[in-house]
């Protein structure tokens, strides 16, 4: 028996065909079902009845599938901690961000990464769900994302990072701007912008508010990019809905203010720090653990 045997039965469990197994272990049909009964032959006893066009587990099979996840997982760990070994802890960084970390951490992270010599970045964003895939099939080391939309499982470790106000944001030159006090039904007079938010914090702002708070009613302009958002916001009377820090230098430069809304906002952006159980962890993301504790702040 080896690793291979038990990744082709895997495949063959996930797919519960020949075709598509062997397909997506990149062999042939013949070769695939040489493997297993190259497994079977070691196991002494059979994995799958071979029903008509069906394949099912027998019950040996459904209790090798059970611990081969873990024993094939074990190997891939293993390999990935020999490559780290091998590459010295080489500078090489790469994660999933979500929309509010990307707004805080990208330029910087960019910069830093600039500046050091070896330092090698990858970013990839887009849904959390998307992301998740990503990290699962190893496409990236860890995830910074708003932890609301992350849901908990036994194969991941969620580390909550920061809790961040939230508010609502304006141009500096907008009708709201200068009051002492803006009631929700005064902001819900112009184009509220921001990124989608999680039924949570949905929930939050109706109980807090009222109807006229409901997202799907008060967002008119809705994107993934905060940036963006803000940089439209800057231009016209739309008012920007979310994390505060997002907005922090231009709203130290004046060109954007913070609305004074009562009652104040209660909700907040939790963001968390997401990677795989039992995955050792790449040397440079020990730094870019540190580099978070610096830069997710208000």
């Amino acid at each position: 028996m080896n690793i291979k045997h038990l990744e082709h039965l895997l495949a063959l469990a996930d797919t519960g065909s020949f075709s598509r197994a062997a397909e997506k272990m990149f062999i042939t049909q013949s070769a695939l079902s040489r493997s297993i009964q190259s497994l079977e032959d070691d196991l002494g006893g059979k994995v799958l009845d071979r029903i008509g066009k069906r394949n099912e587990l027998t019950p040996l099979g459904l209790d090798v599938v059970s611990r081969a996840r873990h024993i094939v997982r074990d190997a891939s760990e293993l390999r990935h901690s020999a490559k780290l070994l091998k590459e010295g802890g080489s500078g090489a960084i790469s994660v999933g961000l979500g929309s509010g970390p990307a707004a805080l951490l990208m330029v910087p992270l960019m910069c830093t990464a600039a500046s050091q010599p070896g330092m090698r970045v990858a970013v990839t964003q887009g849904p959390v769900e998307l992301q998740i895939q990503q990290l699962r099939s190893r496409q990236i080391d860890a995830m910074v994302v708003d932890m609301h939309r992350v849901i908990p499982s036994a194969d991941l470790n969620i580390e909550s990072l920061v809790e961040l106000k939230a508010g609502f944001v304006v141009r500096d030159k907008h009708p709201l701007a200068g009051k002492k006090s803006v009631s929700l039904s005064e902001v819900v007079r112009f184009p509220v912008a921001c990124i989608p938010l999680s039924d949570e914090v949905a929930r939050l702002l109706v109980d807090q508010y009222g109807l006229q708070a409901n997202p799907s009613e008060m967002v008119a302009l809705r994107s993934d990019d905060i940036n963006g958002l803000l940089a439209t916001v800057e231009q016209t009377d739309a008012i920007y809905l979310g994390v505060i820090a997002a907005a922090r230098d231009r709203l130290k430069d004046g060109s954007l203010v913070e609305l004074p809304l009562k009652p104040r906002l209660q909700a907040t952006a939790r963001f968390a720090y997401v990677t795989l159980a039992g995955r050792t962890e790449a040397p440079a993301m020990v730094y870019f653990r540190q580099f978070l504790r610096a830069h997710l702040n208000e």
